[in-house]
């Protein structure tokens, strides 16, 4: 059994690190696991160890057996080599093999010979191997032989078990790097589930590696959901057995020109190859409420904002652009923030059974889901415009949520991952900014339903008209959204008001995912522009989860949306423009994008104005001022020439004073020149 290329992995890590923890969860998802435990019993007078060994022991799941080889190190060689390929072997650690391989007990022995047959087992094992190993090289060489000699061996095993590996892990301060990332993952690669809480801790981020490869074509399958029996819904094969393909990320052309005869060529305006995803294997990341994921910067946002009074702006200044330059310099880490480079644009596509969806044309998300991929539409032309990638995302399918919960708690935890995993897949890929955009039937109303839900609102208030294709609005299309929305409320009255309650009773795939999407991104300091019902309602839900997640989210606009304009007030996100475009979530956002990188343009690029110490223009051509002062030296005649005539100050045509004092005030709002 593999899982993304490997079957065999190292997992190296120091004392406490956890690496022990990371690496049961890589095999929880394993009906059973044979435990190979390594480390002599110890001295009985230390207490301290057999605590240690205890809660080894503790930690496993009941299922697992476990198999003591301290006594003879060669028999560790012997379990591996006879493990079928239907076995799961966790191997923890190979320092404690290498304590007892150095033991005087079994000298004289062959390290070396012995070292060698264990990597030469490891690399032919047909089980599903997992080996964890301490990485002291790091450290100090010992003073004393017999610390050397450890050091030494381990040091050997280490390299020859890595060599051997599919893959290899470093854990440092619970944090996963991928010094050697396995293989693309081969289609019937079975994937691991999340472990339990109790197995790995809830804050744990999801391992990175820096290898790209090509992401994989989305498989749909129906499946029932567990605790209920609605009709089976088309639900990714991805969020239905808890691994991730990712989709892959689009590259649209700026503008279309006739394709060429012979296909891929240059010039085709056709969607490039995929670009980056991320490997992923089983993390045990646990979502769930009060994890502390990082904020930005208290500092830097002030200090930004302050300073755009120093440069040399004309007139008021950025008005309430400043917003953009302080919320930038936050999460960048820096008064000096820079504009947006690389924007990834997420496209989550997830339609909703039911009233919910009550006057939407069928079909219609698809089509424009479609219609993105192709390049053409209003979101895929503004990515263009705006050098952004655009990354399709299909959603599962909600149920009618005034019926029967909208999506089962099982699929809310894999939404949960996998919007998770998009941000780590888009961070790793150095994008900058992601912007969060959604299409689907029955979406806007999901989200009126979790701000009812979340924020006590009535959802007659938070429910936007309906507007048909020819522009008419349809009242009795908008009167069945909001009975659906507040039948569902009632269904749920007595039900759980968290935020995957929420979810789960109404929200569904496309708020799960987004919701995912903001709790990764958060974790990895990427920014997120909101755009839309989903985004906000996603904000929403991930309050309870993290509630770090919203000081990463800036609204460009509310879009006329009285949902988006209660979520924005909850939120405290203060809409930037009020352009009250309506071509689609996402559609707005990068609308108003170039005006954000142009503040942030200016803040990071003009000088301090020359009275207060800036530089003055370059090439000072004697030119004055409109109050008649002269910008350079007084009295000086640089810059002038000898046809020049002498410049005379004309007579006031009525009363008034012809000169201004030094010691007139300087009116409110302006800077003494």
């Amino acid at each position: 059994m593999s899982v993304d290329g490997w079957h065999t992995l190292l997992v190296l890590g120091g004392i406490r690190s956890g690496k022990s923890e990371f690496a049961e969860s890589l095999v929880a998802d394993a009906p059973t696991v044979r435990y190979v435990a390594t480390a002599p019993s110890g001295d009985p007078e230390d207490t301290e160890w057999a605590i240690r060994l205890a809660a080894h022991r503790a930690r496993r799941p009941g299922s697992w057996s476990t198999e003591e080889t301290a006594a003879d190190p060669g028999r560790l060689v012997e379990v591996i080599a006879a493990a079928g390929p239907n076995e799961t072997l966790l191997v923890d650690d190979l320092g404690g093999w290498v304590t007892v391989l150095l033991d005087p007990a079994h000298q004289p022995a062959d390290d070396t010979a012995t070292i060698a047959e264990l990597a030469a087992a490891v690399r032919s094992s047909a089980a599903r191997l997992v080996l964890v190993s301490p990485e002291v090289g790091l450290s100090l060489v010992p003073t004393t032989p017999l610390g050397r000699a450890f050091t030494d061996a381990l040091g050997a095993t280490n390299r020859a078990v890595a060599d051997a590996c599919d893959a290899v892990a470093l854990v440092v301060a619970g944090q996963t790097a991928w010094l050697k990332p396995a293989s693309p993952a081969p289609a019937h690669a079975v994937p691991p589930a999340a472990t339990s809480p109790e197995a790995v801790p809830s804050r744990t981020v999801p391992p990175r590696s820096a290898a790209p490869r090509a992401a994989e074509p989305w498989a749909t399958a129906s499946r029932p959901a567990a605790d209920r029996t609605p009709p089976p819904r088309a639900v990714p094969a991805d969020l239905g057995a808890g691994d991730v393909t990712l989709p892959e990320v689009l590259t649209p052309a700026a503008a279309p020109v006739p394709a060429p005869a012979t296909p891929g060529e240059p010039g085709t305006g056709d969607w490039a190859a995929p670009t980056m995803a991320l490997p992923m294997i089983a993390t045990g990341l646990v979502i769930q409420p009060g994890m502390e994921l990082p904020m930005p910067d208290d500092y830097t946002g002030p200090q930004a904002v302050d300073r755009l009074a120093t440069l040399d702006i004309p007139g008021a200044g950025l008005g309430v652009l400043e917003q953009v330059v302080g919320f930038a310099a936050a999460t960048q880490g820096t008064s000096t923030p820079r504009p947006w480079d690389s924007v990834r644009v997420l496209l989550i596509r997830g339609d909703h059974e039911g009233g919910a969806s009550a006057g939407a044309t069928p079909g219609e998300s698809a089509r424009r889901a479609r219609q993105a991929r192709a390049g053409r539409g209003a979101l895929a032309r503004l990515a263009a415009e705006n050098r952004a990638g655009l990354q399709i995302v299909e959603a599962p399918s909600s149920a009618a949520m005034e019926e029967r919960p909208a999506l089962s708690v099982d699929e809310v935890e894999a939404a949960l991952r996998y919007g998770w995993r998009l941000a780590e897949q888009a961070a790793d890929a150095g994008v900058q900014l992601l912007v969060l955009a959604a299409c689907g039937a029955g979406a806007e109303a999901a989200a009126a339903a979790v701000l009812a839900a979340t924020a006590g609102a009535e959802p007659p208030t938070v429910l936007g008209r309906v507007v048909t294709e020819q522009g008419e609005i349809d009242d009795a299309a908008w009167m069945v959204r909001c009975a659906a929305v507040r039948d569902a409320l009632h269904r749920t009255r007595r039900s759980a008001r968290e935020a995957k309650d929420v979810l789960a009773e109404l929200g569904g795939g496309d708020i799960a995912l987004a919701t995912g999407v903001l709790l990764g991104a958060t974790a990895r300091k990427v920014p997120v522009l909101l755009d839309g019902p989903v985004g906000t309602a996603a904000a929403m839900v991930s309050r309870d989860l993290a509630g770090q997640a919203r000081h990463w989210c800036l609204l460009p606009d509310h879009g006329g949306r009285p949902g988006v304009r209660l979520a924005a007030d909850v939120l405290g996100l203060t809409p930037l423009v009020d352009l009250r475009l309506d071509l689609g979530e996402g559609a707005t956002a990068l609308a108003a994008l170039p005006l954000l990188r142009s503040a942030l343009t200016l803040a990071a690029t003009l000088p301090v104005h020359p009275s207060l110490g800036g530089p003055d223009d370059e090439g000072d051509t004697g030119e004055r001022t409109g109050t008649g002062d002269h910008i350079g030296d007084e009295g000086s005649d640089h810059g002038r020439t000898e046809d020049e005539p002498d410049f005379a100050e004309p007579e006031p045509a009525g009363p008034g004073p012809t000169t201004v004092g030094a010691d007139v005030p300087v009116s409110p709002g302006r800077r003494a020149d």
